[in-house]
């Protein structure tokens, strides 16, 4: 919805782009880094660093802010307004149980993933996961299956033409590469991670779409590296996944 000039209240938009810049990798900024990330200048970022610290969103200890707690509540009411989470929660629940793997929903959020539903079995990541983390697209099972829904066009401008970061020694820095396992998502219905985004981990993930076949979201398991070729981690868990993927598309209407 367009707003016009007098409508807009630029103080709330600063105050929200200066949320944005915490991140996983990005949990503790002085006023300088929130700056730099927000765009703002310096005197701005502080005065909404203040803020939201007054406010209680987030603490100051002199010289690092970090985002407390109650700012969860900003996601926890979108993710309340929207019914996919509510729709697969037991889904995820009977995969993880059955299985003994942590499975997890996400929706893409321009370059990054956004979980919406999570059944956690063992920890598998050096990070915690829960509804609200993000991760990075280009690096995750369920961000190249979610790229790879995109238009093509659309995918590479996401990506950008500069190397992506490296999380691991095998992770997919050049957006060539990063594309072309995207053809091979389209192409094969999945997507698997192997250790780029955590030594230790992989992942499996299928997107969930409507019975008009738009994908709307995507499903993974998160499983321990044991040493087992790729081709048995797919035979082993992708119908399981195939199985969520239809019955979620029953409900997709």
């Amino acid at each position: 919805m367009a707003v016009i000039e007098r409508d807009f209240m630029s103080g709330l938009a600063k105050g929200l782009s200066v949320i944005e810049t915490f991140s996983l990798d990005h949990s503790r900024q002085s006023i300088s880094e929130v700056a730099a990330a927000s765009g703002l200048d310096r005197a701005t970022a502080r005065r909404c660093l203040l803020t939201l610290a007054h406010l209680g969103y987030a603490d100051y200890d002199g010289k690092f802010f970090t985002l407390t707690p109650r700012v969860l509540r900003l996601g926890t009411a979108c993710l309340a307004t929207m019914p996919l989470p509510q729709l697969v929660q037991p889904l995820l629940d009977q995969l993880s149980d059955a299985i003994g793997e942590s499975s997890s929903v996400s929706i893409l959020d321009g370059t990054e993933i956004v979980y919406v539903a999570r059944a956690a079995q063992r920890r598998v990541m050096t990070i915690t996961l829960m509804p609200g983390s993000r991760l990075p697209a280009y690096c995750t099972s369920m961000g190249r299956v979610l790229l790879a829904a995109l238009p093509e066009a659309e995918a590479r401008e996401r990506l950008g033409a500069a190397a992506l970061p490296r999380r691991t020694e095998y992770t997919l820095t050049e957006p060539a590469a990063v594309l072309a396992a995207l053809d091979r998502v389209r192409s094969d219905g999945y997507a698997v991670i192997d250790q780029e985004v955590e030594i230790g981990l992989r992942s499996i993930a299928v997107p969930l779409m409507t019975a008009r076949r738009v994908t709307v979201a995507a499903v993974n398991l998160g499983l321990p590296a044991r040493g087992e070729p790729v081709g048995a981690l797919v035979e082993r868990y992708l119908p399981a996944l195939q199985d969520v993927q239809n019955r979620m598309r029953e409900i997709l209407r």
